[in-house]
């Protein structure tokens, strides 16, 4: 069966009003807890009774978070409600802005060649002594950027021929040593070649001197024989 709802309206019976002041309070202070434990949020709850009694509750300071609240009210109040004064200040640095904007873009659109109609020979001389004047800090900015480019290049072409030369003194290490590795080699086939011809020539001169005599063999033999020796 449904409950039936009841009628929010004032409690005429004292007893019955404080018994439901008493449970609503109670329900009120707990569902503020909850909210600040599950949600993370200060909450600062503050009753008074119809007979003037005080009930509060707050998830931290109750003196901080009142502070924390005026100090918002009066910022809202700022915001919401500017003054007059404070508007006709900003209305008249809004026109001034715009009108240094509008001058400045004129001012450059001149400086390119336009909108020169209007202007007198004086404002022309101006415009053109301004021009020669930029110009001439362009040029000596160039000339800057120009001079350190090319002490950068200088640099590096040292940097380089130091590097060049190095290279260069290497070579000529590693060459010289070849050099002399060939020299070595060369020196040591020729002692070779020396020795070799050497034990040729002994070699060859015990072969040019041919068999030994054959005088004893035959002179043995005549003897033998009884024949008279050869040259007698």
């Amino acid at each position: 069966m449904a409950r039936d709802k009841i009628q929010i309206k004032k409690i005429n019976n004292a007893t019955a009003r404080q018994v439901a002041f008493s449970k609503r309070r109670r329900g009120l202070f707990k569902k503020a807890q909850e909210l600040a434990v599950l949600c993370d949020a200060d909450v600062a709850l503050i009753i008074f009774s119809s007979t003037g009694k005080l009930f509060e509750y707050s998830s931290s300071s109750m003196k901080e978070i009142l502070e924390r609240h005026n100090l918002h009210t009066k910022n809202l109040e700022k915001m919401e409600l500017p003054s007059v004064e404070l508007q006709l200040v900003q209305n008249s640095k809004c026109k001034k802005l715009s009108e240094e904007v509008a001058e400045k873009t004129r001012q450059l659109r001149q400086m390119r060649g336009e909108e020169l109609l209007g202007m007198t020979v004086e404002e022309l001389q101006q415009l053109e002594m301004s021009l020669e004047a930029g110009l001439g800090r362009v040029r000596v900015k160039k000339g800057e950027k120009i001079m350190k480019e090319i002490n950068q290049l200088l640099h590096k072409g040292m940097l380089l021929m130091q590097e060049n030369e190095s290279l260069k003194q290497k070579v000529m290490q590693k060459s010289n040593g070849q050099h002399l590795a060939v020299a070595a080699g060369a020196e040591s086939e020729n002692v070779i070649y020396e020795e070799g011809q050497s034990s040729e020539t002994v070699s060859n001169i015990c072969n040019s001197a041919g068999p030994p005599p054959q005088d004893f063999d035959s002179s043995d033999t005549s003897l033998k024989l009884g024949l008279p020796y050869p040259g007698c």
